[in-house]
């Protein structure tokens, strides 16, 4: 009897370290790949703050050009600041914070878009090698934004998917892991946008 005891012992200590090695692999898991959407998140903001800090160059460009509208170039300037001002802390991210993130970006790249059409009825200025430089750069950094929103996109889907899975759900309920949201298309956003001229 005291054998028979003893083996049941054995085995529950067993199941429940098993069980309890299982759960931790798990977790470390979800960290890995948390860690990962972070990182694809930071990856997003360096693109963005890239374009940002074009913007200086940009205006000092177009200042050179007396009869420039200097009101289009005003509000470049103002969304560019409030474009940066926005910080988000990719460890607590929600859904409010990820709109607004959107919105004042959104807010720069239409200011920027103006800004581009406008410089159209400007011919020196478009012929301007710092423009011209500027042009190529803005382009390249609009590529890397929209192939870096992809990037987060996909690793925090990999992410959610797998903390909402069942019994994986169980364990990020737990652990406090919380779902990542996603970039969303800008309105209007299935229209293309206007190509530059070089």
């Amino acid at each position: 009897m005291k054998g028979k005891g003893c083996i049941v012992l054995i085995v529950i200590v067993a199941l429940i370290a098993i069980v309890g090695f299982w759960a931790v692999g798990i977790r470390n898991g979800f960290v890995g790949q948390e860690q990962t959407v972070n990182a694809k998140w930071s990856n997003v903001e360096t693109v963005y703050q890239k374009r940002a800090n074009l913007i200086p160059n940009l205006e000092r460009t177009v200042k050179s050009y007396a009869k420039f509208e200097s009101e289009t170039l005003t509000k470049v300037v103002e969304a560019r600041s409030k474009a940066t001002s926005v910080n988000i802390d990719p460890t607590n991210m929600t859904e409010a914070d990820m709109a607004k993130f959107q919105a004042a970006q959104g807010e720069l790249s239409g200011s920027l878009s103006r800004l581009l059409a406008v410089v159209e009825s400007y011919p020196n200025l478009k012929a301007d090698q710092q423009y011209i430089n500027f042009q190529r750069e803005y382009t390249a950094i609009e590529n890397s934004i929209r192939s870096e929103t992809v990037y987060y996109n996909d690793a925090a889907k990999e992410y959610n998917t797998n903390i909402k899975k069942f019994p994986n759900n169980v364990i990020a309920n737990f652990s406090n892991f919380k779902e990542k949201p996603y970039f969303k298309a800008e309105a209007g956003a299935e229209k293309a946008p206007p190509a530059f001229s070089e």
